[in-house]
Formats: C-alpha cells, structure tokens, sequence
C-alpha cells in the first residue's frame, strides 16, 4: 500500500496542484482545507492511515504554527513538512523548532517537493528503527511498533494480545523467518512482564551434551570440568519471559526436565541437592509439524499438550504481500544509513518485482536481498537491476547487468618488433609512472654515444633513485625494490653508494 500524504491548504486551487503532483510522485493523498479539520484527523481513529504532513503555514482561523502547536508531543505523529509564500528564515526557525521536519517556500517545484517528502519519510524510518531497536533492548516492544500492514496479520495480531493478558503457555508456529520471535517480543512487550528480561534458547543450536546445563543450570564440580557454578536459562528469566526457538529440537531427555518445569515452577540444576523454584512466562516457536514429532517419537505427547495451550499460527510472507513493500522500505532507510549511502526509495517496477514473488524464505530471505541491493545500488532509487536473483524467478522482468570495467592494461608502451634496423622504434628512456600524480621520471637506456647502457649503470641508477624517492629509509627500498636489506646493502657497497640520511 503506497504511503498517504495529507494536503493541508486552505486554497482549493493549490490543494488540487498539490494533489496531482503528489499522486504522480507514486503516493496516497488526502486534502483538507482547514487546521482545525487536520488537528482533528490527526487526533482521530485515521491518524495512523497519515505517513505525512504537508501543512501550509498562512491559514485564516487555525494556522500552521497553530496546528503545530496543538499537535507537538503526540504519540505517533507523521512527519510535518511545512510550506508557505513567505520563505523568511524566522518562519522556518519557528516551524522547525514546533515539530516541522522541512520547510518549502510557494511555489515548491515537483522535484523540491519529492526530495523533502522521501528524506522525510526515511528520516522517519530511521527514527523508528532505532525506536524499536531501544524497546527490543528493554523488552517493551508492541505490536504497534511490528511493520504489518496486511490483513493476514490482524488475527495473530489479536491472538498475541489476549495472549498477553494472560500468563498462558503460548506456541507460535509458522515457517522459518517470518517473525515468530518479534511476535513473542511483542506479547512480553504489551504483558505485565514487560521490561521484564526476554531470554532466548535456539534449542537447535544448543550442544546435546550440554543442554541439561544450559537449561537448568549446574553447580561447581558436577561434572568434569564444571569449575564455577552456573546459572541456566530458566533462572536467568526469572520474572521474565523465557522464548524456545525452535522447541522440537530439544533432546528427549531434556524435554522431561521442561515438563517438570512447567507443571512444578521449579527446576533441578545439575549436581543441586535441592529443586530451585522460578518464575517465568514459556513463550515456545517451532517451524515443523509438531504433531508429526509426537508420532515419530521425537517429542513427548504429554510436553507438547502443555506447551500447545495457546497456539498462533504466524502466515508466510507469499500470504501477506501488502506487507512486502512496508518491509522493503524500512529496510532500505536501515541498510541505506548502515552502508552510508543516499538511496531514498524503491522504484515502482521494481516494488512490483518484490511483491510478485514468493519469497519461501519469508521475511529473513526479504531484508537479505534488499540488503545486497543496497550495497549494490549506484542511483538514489533500488532497481530490478539491484535485485537479479529474485527477477530470475519472476517471469516479465529483465535485468540488465552492467559491462564490467575493461581490464588496465598490462603491456609495455613498445610493442614493436625486436628486430635488427628497427632501433629507431626502441624507447631511449625506462619511464617509471608513479600513481600519485608526480611528473614521471626516467632512467637513461642509452648512452650519449648511442650504446645500450649496462645492466650494472642502470641498477645503480635505480637505487639512487629509490634512495632519493623514499629519502634513504633502508626498509622501504628494500620493500619498493623487491630486495633484502642485507642485499641492497651489499649492491650499494659495489656501486659506491652511501645511504642517505632520513
């Protein structure tokens, strides 16, 4: 779904300009002629429908300055570009300083208008991105700050609230990389254990041998070389929440110690004398057919029941494609400031492209390919050109790669014949092209009687020059020259030659 720009003018005329500027740029408009009318849909139930604001600041009744006024400190504002016919410093000081992002003088040209509307929008993914980033870090992250868009999502999106509400066993279940770990983040983040520790187990990485001590913990000398005591996962969730990831790879002995855990609230740290009781909220994930392990022996029916009491099924991204482009984009605002580079968007085509395959890889496979596009785009907009592995796989799309730069030239600058009478075509100098722009230099190839120098004279003279280039530091000739110290030394010794001081 394209963005939506909110028009605020109280000129119709100007408004319906702006209107079919901003739809030809690729986004969503909505038109208002009055501050208080914008005031009230940003306060209102379609405040979040709004990606951002173009507010004219001269206004009869409630102006721009007003309109910024009533606004600033609200949660979840847009980014307010403001606009007006006078482009003093002193009104663009003040919008700034009361919310406004960017600031455009009447009349704006198309191209000012686009430039400050996608730096706008990318400043505002920057901005979310490290919101959620902080919230992740302090566990209280919510669904609202989850980039979906789609109808697929508004069911788990339900489910994971009344979850929340609740301190009840939860198992997302979905294919790999389509977010089940933010999902439990958000169910901590909107619980009564939110800013409580989060603590995840990818229970397919975890050593067999190891499991039991990682899980549950161990005391000192319990087993060969358990040498300090350690504190396992369980306790380190301890009036959090504790995530399993990828729960149907847990060891069958280990799966009788969770269940335990489960039904007593307590644990047994290997080597402990005594059960350590511990609070925690299991929020458990898995991509394989649980039901399927539970025949196949792999998974205790009686484990599975007590983690499967509150089942959410996350979709695959090829059932939610709205969603596709809102991803895209946030992750290019994220890739584009981490590579350090000015990409503002995503073309239309190549949107088109992304929402038309079907990504088995979900969401992972996503920000992978939009990340390797951003390292290699050269425009300000991705391309189908950034993305040939996914056009590949979509029929109606070409990629055009780009011819790779001609080899540098190797040859010697004479080519010629090395034959008797063609002396006339053999350099009189060696030429030696430094690269860092310093006029060349040159060694005499041929005496003033027209012989050919010896080999010995034009080592010497190589040296010398080495010597002087590098202003008599040993190592560094040695280096440039491909020789020994001890070598140059000893060559410098037979041709009369002294160091020279550095």
């Amino acid at each position: 779904m394209a963005k939506r720009v909110l028009i605020v003018d109280d000129d119709p005329a100007q408004r319906r300009i702006l209107e079919e500027t901003i739809k030809r740029m690729g986004f969503e408009t909505k038109t208002t002629g009055s501050g208080e009318s914008a005031v009230e849909l940003l306060e209102g139930a379609d405040a979040s429908t709004i990606s951002i604001v173009l507010l004219d600041l001269m206004m009869p009744g409630l102006d721009g300055m007003g309109v910024l006024d009533r606004l600033v400190g609200k949660p979840g504002l847009p980014p307010i570009i403001v606009q007006t016919a006078n482009g003093s410093i002193d009104a663009a000081i003040n919008a700034m300083r009361a919310g406004a992002v960017d600031f455009v003088v009447k009349p704006a040209s198309p191209e000012r208008l686009e430039v400050s509307i996608k730096s706008a929008l990318k400043i505002e993914a920057l901005a979310g991105e490290i919101n959620r980033i902080k919230k992740r870090n302090e566990g209280t992250l919510t669904f609202d700050d989850l980039i979906i868009r789609g109808d697929a999502m508004h069911r788990v999106i339900a489910l994971g609230r009344r979850a929340a509400a609740s301190n009840i066993p939860v198992l997302i279940e979905g294919e790999s990389g389509v977010g089940k770990e933010l999902i439990a983040r958000a169910i901590q983040g909107e619980s009564e254990r939110a800013g409580k520790p989060f603590i995840t187990v990818n229970c397919g990485a975890l050593p067999e041998n190891l499991v039991e001590s990682i899980l549950f913990g161990h005391e000192k000398g319990s087993f060969t070389g358990a040498t300090d005591k350690r504190i396992g996962k369980f306790q380190e969730a301890d009036g959090g929440t504790l995530f399993l990831d990828e729960v149907g790879e847990l060891p069958l002995e280990a799966q009788v110690k969770l269940l335990r855990a489960l039904q007593e609230g307590e644990i047994d740290p290997v080597g402990s004398k005594r059960p350590v009781k511990v609070n925690f909220r299991l929020i458990s994930a898995t991509n394989r057919d649980m039901i399927q392990q539970v025949k196949d022996g792999k998974f205790r029916e009686d484990l599975y029941y007590r983690l499967n009491v509150f089942p959410i099924w996350v979709p695959p991204l090829k059932e939610r494609i709205e969603d596709v482009a809102e991803l895209a984009n946030h992750f290019v605002a994220r890739f584009a400031a981490e590579e350090g580079k000015r990409i503002v968007g995503i073309a239309p085509q190549a949107l088109a492209l992304l929402r038309a395959y079907a990504w088995p890889g979900n969401v992972r496979q996503l920000e992978n390919a939009v990340f390797r596009a951003v390292v290699l785009a050269d425009g300000p907009e991705l391309t189908v050109n950034e993305f040939p592995q996914i056009a590949a796989h979509v029929e109606g799309y070409d990629v055009t790669i780009p011819p790779a730069p001609a080899p540098v030239s190797k040859q010697p600058s004479y080519t010629g014949p090395a034959l008797l009478g063609a002396e006339d075509r053999i350099p009189q100098t060696i030429e030696v092209r430094p690269s860092d722009g310093i006029a060349s230099l040159g060694i005499p190839a041929i005496t003033a009687d027209g012989d050919v120098r010896s080999l010995e004279d034009m080592e010497a003279d190589m040296i010398r020059l080495a010597l002087g280039r590098y202003r008599g530091h040993m190592t560094e000739v040695a280096k440039k020259l491909k020789i020994g110290r001890s070598t140059l030394y000893r060559k410098m010794q037979e041709y009369g030659l002294e160091p020279r001081a550095g």
